[in-house]
């Protein structure tokens, strides 16, 4: 048996490696994304103050601090069995809606976009957003740009450009001004021309390439498992508010739920190789690594909530998400590389729903918050993070001292998904007499790179420790001993 390394992946947030076994024939008996890192978010929210925790989870990351403030504050309403007004929960939505724009054009551009925009194959010393910003500078100055709009306009809403601090109990700590308001709407439509950019991109350097339409049509990187995502009560994609539906590799919805009920429907399976767990659907069960409608493995990414939805809540976010089905030939879609394509429609969703809420009469009223007056007890609150499906669970006395918290994240829900694309990756990349180049293993990092996970976020185990392996070499590389710890 052979084993084959690659350590770090790369272009993610956290740390993780995968491990490739070939087997005496040299074809890929199995492979595996093995998480390392362990964080403690759950237990550290224990014996605090529950309002004090959209603070304190945000912290998990730097990248996603906005999910899970919302997330969180939203389960504090429902510790309160408080329901915020029309204002309250606009502004938090409109923040919301801010965040994804420069979250989706963050994975779009720097994390997946130099597999496509430099080559899978090209030097690793460009395929990275350095190398970007070198081959289309205008677009990568564009971007810049508009990420840094977006987080003054963060800052704005939410008092902190990272870990915004504005949502509270029952609604939001500050309005906004008529002044802030006219401000947000320019930057709202000029996020709608970055999206019909990010449209082009995918037009003009994706689909125009047959071979990287072959890619993402290639089977090595398709999956028939269940699709999860938030939608409205017209069954549209929604990332703040909503049920969450699951439908199957067939299309047809399989359940649907309010976030108060997310524990009937989802479990948490753990394998000793990893300190990620793996959510599946308790209607289905879990059936192992596999894919099909008798397995409960699910995804939740962009692709995930498209197939989820009945389609876009605004016009040209509607459009694309129609020409998408008709050009990959109908849903659901199972391509796992079309993702990047599945989150540049909702980046123009985000930035079309930021100008609706940026000129809704709403949006500047002066009653933003109510004040809690019942007593703590128990909620869950859900929102669309860009990596899926964030759940948030409170228990607390009648103190609001928190006794018990859960958190499912995005790339939590992604994780029995994402072993099986790398394996299966592997397994097509990788055939008898193969000469296993970088880029080759650069190609099978693309098929986690899709599901832009966030290792930090996702691994809450508490009480534990990191594992550590140290190998001794001599000068030429020869292996003199080894030690480990907690492998």
């Amino acid at each position: 048996m052979k084993r084959v390394t690659v350590d770090p992946i790369t272009r993610l947030e956290g740390h993780g490696k995968i491990e490739i076994f070939l087997n005496d024939d040299g074809e890929v008996a199995n492979a595996y994304l093995q998480i390392p890192e362990t964080r403690g978010f759950e237990r550290f929210a224990e014996g605090r103050y529950v309002e004090d925790l959209p603070q304190i989870t945000e912290r998990i990351c730097g990248v996603c601090p906005e999910a899970h403030h919302m997330a969180s504050i939203k389960a504090v309403d429902a510790v309160y069995n408080i329901d915020p007004p029309p204002t309250g929960k606009k502004l938090r939505e409109l923040l919301y809606s801010t965040f994804y724009v420069t979250d989706h054009a963050t994975h779009f551009y720097a994390l997946a976009g130099p597999d496509f925009v430099m080559g899978p194959d090209a030097d690793p010393a460009i395929r990275n957003i350095i190398g970007i910003i070198g081959k289309v500078p205008d677009i990568a100055v564009r971007v810049v740009n508009a990420r840094m709009d977006c987080h003054k306009i963060i800052e704005m809403i939410g008092g902190r450009k990272i870990h915004p601090c504005g949502g509270v109990p029952g609604g939001m700590s500050h309005g906004i001004t008529e002044e802030q308001r006219v401000h947000i709407e320019t930057v709202a439509k000029d996020m709608i021309e970055v999206g019909k950019l990010t449209l082009k991109v995918v037009d003009d350097i994706v689909l125009a390439n047959k071979a990287y339409v072959d890619l993402i049509l290639n089977d090595a990187y398709a999956h028939a498992t269940y699709n999860m995502g938030l939608v409205d009560e017209n069954n549209k994609v929604n990332f703040y508010d909503g049920k969450v539906r699951v439908v199957g590799p067939d299309g047809k919805e399989l359940l649907k739920y309010e976030p108060k009920d997310y524990l009937e429907h989802v479990a948490e399976h753990v394998e000793p190789w990893s300190y990620l767990k793996f959510p599946y659907l308790k209607k289905v069960g879990w059936k192992g690594f596999v894919d099909g409608i008798d397995s409960g493995v699910y995804k939740a990414t962009p692709l995930a909530r498209l197939n989820a939805s009945d389609g876009m809540a605004t016009p040209l976010a509607q459009a694309e998400y129609e020409r998408f089905y008709s050009t990959l030939g109908g849903k659901p879609v199972n391509a796992t590389l079309a993702t990047a394509w599945a989150r540049a429609i909702e980046l123009v969703y985000a930035a079309e729903r930021m100008l609706e809420l940026s000129q809704d009469p709403d949006i500047t009223g002066p009653n933003y918050r109510v004040i809690p007056t019942s007593t703590p007890n128990e909620g869950v609150g859900i929102v669309e993070a860009p990596r899926g499906t964030l759940t948030h669970h409170y228990k607390t006395d009648e103190n609001g001292i928190v006794v018990k918290a859960n958190l499912i994240v995005g790339t939590t829900n992604n994780n029995a998904a994402m072993n099986m694309s790398i394996k299966k990756a592997a397994q097509g990349l990788i055939k008898k007499g193969t000469e296993i180049t970088e880029p080759t293993l650069n190609m099978i990092e693309m098929a986690f790179r899709a599901y832009d996970p966030c290792m930090s976020c996702a691994t809450h185990t508490l009480p534990g420790q990191m594992p550590l392996e140290v190998i001794v070499r001599d000068p030429d590389g020869t292996e003199l001993t080894r030690a480990r710890r907690n492998m």
